[in-house]
């Protein structure tokens, strides 16, 4: 499949208008160690909070990270919640001016408190009310004016009044009179109110409310994806099934079953946001439907190995395809990607260890180094100079390994968890960014010398210095090799 990825990342930028329910995921992390003396309840300890996009936003961040060029339409309240999302699209760089907002209804937020990695309690705050008439002619408005600017329609429909026929009716008739796909993420139980869509993506047991028939195999699924394609008039139907994967109806082809993927489940929140996104990318790029399935089966397995409400990246789907890959080049991610990992094992206990330096010529000194550091956490990370600051460090004919070659090599150690290549002339930005618990150095450094200390400590984080060992340098060892064979 990674052949399917490359024609998708190959093809003209895609430009996606995501229209339904945006909401804002509240994670509020703590503790439970004792039940209330008040009342028969645990008692929740706060020691954390994230805000992060949910619903029709996720999928619109899902198609930013993908790399798509994204406009979302939905409504949000004159509330905190609302500026949330705003903030939080902005810092994406997904444009919020197409956002509507409505002072009589609350932005739809869902907080989970999360102890022990387990979901303790959700609390939603959310209005069902369908738009009035005045914001659904303000959405037709704003869509019509994004139309030609557009490739295709991604409907997120969450059942928080936003997707009723009053809109979707004359908004898919727009899409697809201008010969554009409608992909729709459905909710309500009549599969008419989506006529018009080129493809519907349900999961099982919106496949089984909306049928009004149990689902025990793959017969009964297949009787129930027809009457549902008979409701909605759509082309195909793309069913979810967790565990089992996903199955295609594209009459008059037969069904296409594809297993799952996911290596490790941690959450499957948001999974389906992906799979809309990813099956969008991939169909406005030109893939065929069974394609298409597969690429988005293929991003549902990703993101379900990752703890709450996530996005997955091409470089993320790219590792998962390569299946007869090395296992260390999963190791090497981006600062951005890799920011978002550490911060999900750091909510599931974790401790991050960082460090960083050129490792030029590996050698035994790096090993002992390295070992040591990953004994003083649960999680290695190492901040691996580029090539144009090793140069500025260690002089024009440094480095002698490219730094992809030296990432490979250092992501090969069963002591290093992730690399990450940074361009900067210190790791004070990227320490920054990725908040690591320990921070670590070797002996010829000091607490005092330390680059990053000040934001480490800030946040509660320690800085602990290696001791030196002596006899090991990659200068020497260059130095050794010229002696030798210069002659």
């Amino acid at each position: 499949m990674q052949d399917l990825l490359e024609r998708c990342l190959r093809a003209p930028r895609p430009r996606l208008l995501v229209v339904g329910d945006v909401m804002c995921d509240v994670y509020v992390w703590g503790r439970v160690q004792r039940i209330s003396s008040e009342a028969p309840v645990p008692v929740f300890a706060r020691t954390g909070c994230h805000h992060v996009l949910g619903g029709a936003a996720n999928v619109a961040a899902n198609l930013h990270a993908l790399g798509c060029e994204v406009h979302v339409l939905g409504v949000i309240g004159t509330d905190t919640a609302g500026t949330q999302i705003r903030t939080l699209l902005r810092q994406r760089g997904i444009d919020d001016a197409t956002l509507l907002e409505d002072a009589a209804r609350p932005t739809t937020e869902k907080t989970r408190l999360v102890a022990q990695q387990q979901q303790m309690l959700r609390l939603d705050q959310e209005s069902q009310d369908p738009l009035p008439p005045a914001l659904v002619a303000q959405a037709l408005q704003r869509s019509q004016a994004l139309l030609d600017n557009v490739d295709g329609l991604v409907c997120s429909d969450y059942h928080k009044g936003v997707c009723t026929p009053a809109l979707l009716t004359p908004l898919f008739a727009m899409v697809r009179a201008a010969g554009k796909p409608v992909i729709v993420d459905p909710k309500v139980q009549d599969f008419t109110v989506y006529r018009g869509a080129t493809l519907l993506k349900p999961n099982l047991a919106e496949v089984q409310q909306a049928s009004g028939h149990a689902v025990d195999d793959a017969a009964t699924l297949a009787r129930a994806a027809e009457r549902l394609l008979q409701q909605s008039q759509a082309q195909a139907l793309l069913v979810t099934r967790g565990k089992d994967g996903v199955s295609l109806f594209h009459p008059p082809q037969e069904p296409v079953h594809i297993p799952a993927q996911a290596r490790e489940v941690f959450d499957v929140t948001g999974a389906g946001d992906t799979v809309a996104a990813m099956l969008s990318m991939a169909l406005v790029a030109g893939l065929s439907l069974v394609d298409a399935a597969r690429l988005a089966n293929a991003a549902a397995g990703v993101v379900v190995g990752k703890m709450g409400t996530a996005v997955v990246s091409p470089t993320e789907l790219q590792t998962a395809l390569q299946h007869d890959a090395l296992d260390s080049t999963r190791k090497i991610l981006p600062p951005d990607l890799l920011a978002m990992e550490l911060w999900q094992r750091q909510q599931r206990g974790e401790t991050i260890v960082f460090t960083n330096g050129c490792f030029d010529l590996l050698h035994v000194g790096h090993i002992q180094y390295l070992q040591q550091a990953r004994t003083l956490g649960d999680c290695l990370v190492l901040g691996l100079n580029d090539d144009a600051s090793v140069r500025l460090l260690k002089g024009p004919q440094r480095p002698v390994l490219p730094q992809h070659e030296r990432a490979r090599i250092l992501a090969a150690l069963g002591c290093v968890d992730y690399v990450t290549i940074f361009s900067e002339a210190t790791p004070h930005a990227l320490i920054t960014q990725l908040r690591p618990d320990v921070l670590v150095k070797g002996g010829d450094y000091t607490p005092e010398t330390v680059v990053g200390r000040d934001v480490v400590e800030a946040y509660g984080g320690r800085v602990c210095i290696m001791p030196y060992i002596a006899g090991n340098s990659t200068t020497e060892i260059i130095g050794s090799i010229v002696q030798r064979y210069s002659a």
